[in-house]
């Protein structure tokens, strides 16, 4: 048993007049993750009338309801019953989910943090952009920006800190690095995460019927490539990134 379920979890609380949270943990685990994507994916397949909406952050699972077709009590009950129904630890990822090849030019002008990033996971900067480079990572939630996704989990060596302070702008499309985790962003934005490499990749699209390009359980690897194979995407709304379905 993972400590997640020793401390008996999920938990189900009240979130608003029409809304449940369900947690499996109080902090990010692979297992956790897990069980939210899995838990959201039965909410949605279970075709309660009475939900109007679902969505995951990483280690929960949030609905809305409509309460003039299920009561409190009610849509409480539907939902203890379905956390019980199985060990969502343990739980299959749901289907549909797909595999991102996304080009991506680490450290220099493109990744100006890279090499102090990789000194403080204990690396060479080459060392960090090889492992970065063969590092398969889960979209474990989309959240802080549109369409931005959190990505991990990288090795124990890159649990480092986030900055002191902020950098005031790492491009669109630039990816960054802290606690054990990838961010993609899709507008220019000030963070206090490492900006270690860049990337053409066009995450959040509003005049598209799909705006949000990534969806949470979809996977990325970021491999390397050189800045002049880069600016070969500069007017490719995928940036060179491909895709397929893994499950």
């Amino acid at each position: 048993m993972n400590d997640a379920q020793d401390q008996n979890w999920p938990q189900i609380r009240t979130a608003g007049y029409d809304g449940f949270l369900v947690s499996f943990a109080d902090r990010l685990s692979e297992q956790a993750n897990r069980a939210a994507l899995a838990f959201r994916d039965a909410v949605e397949h279970a075709g309660w009338e009475a939900v109007r909406e679902s969505s995951t952050s990483l280690v929960s699972t949030y609905l809305r309801f409509d309460p003039l077709r299920r009561s409190h009590a009610e849509m409480r009950a539907d939902l203890e019953a379905l956390a019980h129904a199985q060990n969502w630890f343990a739980a299959d990822l749901p289907t549909g989910r797909r595999l991102w090849h996304v080009p991506t030019v680490f450290g220099g002008d493109h990744g100006p943090q890279m090499a102090e990033a990789a000194s403080a996971a204990g690396l060479t900067e080459a060392e960090a952009i090889e492992e970065l480079s063969r590092t398969q990572v889960r979209v474990q939630t989309i959240g802080f920006a549109p369409g931005m996704p959190y990505l991990g989990a990288l090795s124990e060596a890159w649990d480092i800190p986030r900055l002191t302070k902020l950098t005031a702008e790492v491009p669109a499309a630039g990816l960054c690095v802290a606690i054990r985790q990838l961010v993609l962003f899709p507008v220019a934005t000030p963070t206090g995460w490492r900006h270690i490499g860049q990337t053409r990749f066009r995450l959040f699209r509003p005049g598209d019927e799909t705006p949000f390009v990534l969806r949470p359980g979809d996977e990325v690897l970021f491999y390397a490539v050189t800045p002049e194979e880069l600016a070969r995407y500069d007017d490719d709304p995928d940036g060179g990134a491909t895709s397929e379905v893994i499950a």
